[in-house]
């Protein structure tokens, strides 16, 4: 029996560890494809496109590992909710990395308006986006519920960025129209970023399901001023 828990207990750390890879490489798309927009790259927005390919073995191997675990042992309370979480997660991964080919392509529309691209500074989209999946798994590795917490406080900011970035695009192309249609690509990025951040928070709050075996949404405090 303790051999039996033993071989377990490792199939449950390569699991975390797969998992933990995922997690890195979706913020590298994400990161990469702002970087292939912003420098007008066509090479490197082919390359995050290519990407796409890596992150989706990934999902199809870390579901089929558990659903081995599912099938093969008989997990409880919560090795169960890690295994459950788990299945979870990859979803989301997988959709921030689909949103990363998704400003990759936009960036190959994007290549050719300079100007457009400037309206707004995507990078403070896109770091908050990343800080908030870099701390979805630093919270997993730390069994943290404060940083599942400031995940969510974080998406108010994401939230904030987005509706103001986009509100700027909108009337630039009020007084512009003849910038209407790469505007329009810009405005595509900045509601991934956002989705990306949501994703972020669907993984918080599954995080945060690991160490309670409550299923909630996310809530946190605002200091005061």
């Amino acid at each position: 029996m303790i051999n039996t828990r033993h071989h377990f207990d490792d199939e449950l750390n390569s699991l975390k560890g797969e998992l933990i890879e995922m997690g890195s490489y979706a913020e590298q798309m994400v990161a990469l494809s702002v970087d292939a927009l912003l420098n007008r790259d066509e090479g490197a927005c082919r390359r995050v496109i290519a990407m796409d390919d890596k992150a989706d073995q990934m999902d199809i191997t870390i579901e089929m590992h558990c659903l081995k675990l599912l099938a093969l042992q008989q997990p409880m309370a919560r090795d169960l909710r890690l295994i459950g979480t788990v299945t979870k997660v990859i979803t989301d991964l997988e959709r921030i990395c689909d949103h990363s080919v998704d400003i990759a392509k936009q960036g190959l529309k994007l290549r050719n308006h300079p100007g457009v691209i400037e309206l707004v500074d995507v990078t403070k989209l896109r770091d908050v986006a990343e800080l908030m999946i870099r701390s979805c798994f630093q919270a997993f590795v730390e069994h943290s519920l404060p940083l599942c917490e400031e995940v969510s406080a974080m998406d108010e900011t994401a939230d904030s960025l987005y509706k103001s970035m986009r509100n700027h695009v909108l009337q630039a192309m009020s007084i512009k129209p003849e910038i209407t249609t790469p505007a329009y690509s810009l405005l595509l990025v900045l509601l991934y970023l956002e989705r990306i951040a949501d994703h972020a928070v669907n993984v918080a709050e599954r995080v945060a399901f690991v160490e309670t075996g409550v299923l909630k949404q996310l809530e946190y405090t605002v200091a005061e001023e």
